[in-house]
């Protein structure tokens, strides 16, 4: 494994490598996660792959200090780094993680003709959130978002309330209750969704683009996974021949060693 960074405009950023296969696989983590969640996947592929795995912004080892990433400063990034580390700018497999599946879309319009294959794992981005739309894109969303972040206690009273009488899941409920519980965590979750809040993939365009170069997609989901859903990605792939879905059995954490198997596959056949 390599451990290098790329600077960036003003930021730092952090990114590992694995194999030296002749394929070139580029990895998107989860959120609050870092590069290195790939490990188990590299450790399979390293014979067929060479694995570039980057820290996104406000993670991991990431410095970021660039303001709002968007498509094209996510393109910019990656072509820095494939060229780099002297690796090929096309022919290139894409795999994203729930946030990181976000992305991986965004590159993926960016350059469609130099990606060979698409592979998602319980993407963001295939639905529209109302309340990450409403936090980052509106103006007064943004300022609740900003206050509830700063004075939470409201925000946990309403969720209890709902989680009590049904209204809203327990996995939803444990899953929001983690990321705003604690001051350090709830200033990250804000940093993280305001940078990121203009990678926003239009699925339609992506369709079009999928049909026209005859992409592979592979769409993995947890069978338990309470937080994202596969029926958004049934619809997103109808009509794409060269698309598919696989539901494991897990929950939401979908990139993990258990699944080795099946998101090896995903890439490689």
């Amino acid at each position: 494994m390599k451990s290098g960074f790329l600077q960036f405009d003003q930021s730092s950023i952090h990114y590992l490598r694995w194999g030296n296969g002749g394929k070139i696989l580029v990895c998107f983590h989860g959120y609050g996660e870092t590069a290195a969640h790939f490990q188990f996947l590299a450790n399979r592929l390293a014979h067929e792959f060479t694995i570039i795995s980057l820290d996104l912004p406000f993670h991991g080892e990431t410095d970021w200090q660039s303001g709002t990433l968007d498509e094209n400063k996510l393109q910019s990034l990656v072509e820095k780094i494939l060229l780099r580390e002297n690796l090929p700018q096309s022919g290139i497999y894409l795999i994203g993680f729930s946030m990181g599946g976000r992305l991986a879309l965004c590159l993926f319009e960016k350059i469609p003709i130099r990606v060979e294959r698409l592979v998602l794992l319980a993407p963001d981005g295939l639905k529209l959130n109302f309340w990450y739309w409403f936090s980052t894109q509106t103006f007064i969303g943004n300022k609740c978002f900003k206050l509830t972040m700063s004075s939470p206690g409201w925000f946990l009273g309403m969720l209890r309330f709902g989680n009590k009488i049904g209204v809203i899941n327990r996995s939803i409920f444990k899953f929001v209750e983690y990321y705003i519980h604690d001051e350090q965590v709830r200033s990250e979750l804000y940093n993280r969704w305001i940078c990121m809040r203009k990678c926003k993939p239009s699925l339609t365009a992506i369709q079009k683009l999928i049909r026209k170069n005859a992409t592979t997609v592979r769409l993995l989901y947890g069978k338990h996974d309470r937080i994202i859903l596969p029926s958004p990605a049934m619809r997103f792939i109808d009509g794409l021949s060269t698309a598919s879905i696989s539901v494991l059995d897990c929950g939401h954490q979908v990139l993990h060693s258990k699944n080795v198997d099946a998101i090896a596959e995903a890439l490689i056949n």
